[in-house]
């Protein structure tokens, strides 16, 4: 029987401009590395992100969302 191949979690971040992202963009500048899978997309403010967003992002294929401030 064939082993199921192994995949990463696709993760999805959707950061503050001036906090979570900040301290992403930080990260990236120090060239620290995370895993390919995760995708950060900078938001105005954490609190702004909608439900309906979060819905359409696990109908897209995400296995999990982090909302950051």
């Amino acid at each position: 029987m064939a082993e199921k191949s192994v995949s990463e979690p696709r993760i999805l971040a959707f950061c503050c401009r001036y906090c979570a992202y900040a301290a992403a963009d930080l990260a990236g500048a120090m060239r620290l590395r995370y895993a390919p899978s995760i995708r950060i997309v900078e938001v105005p403010c954490s609190g702004r992100v909608e439900v309906g967003e979060m819905l359409h992002a696990f109908e897209r294929g995400v296995d999990g969302l982090m909302v950051a401030g």
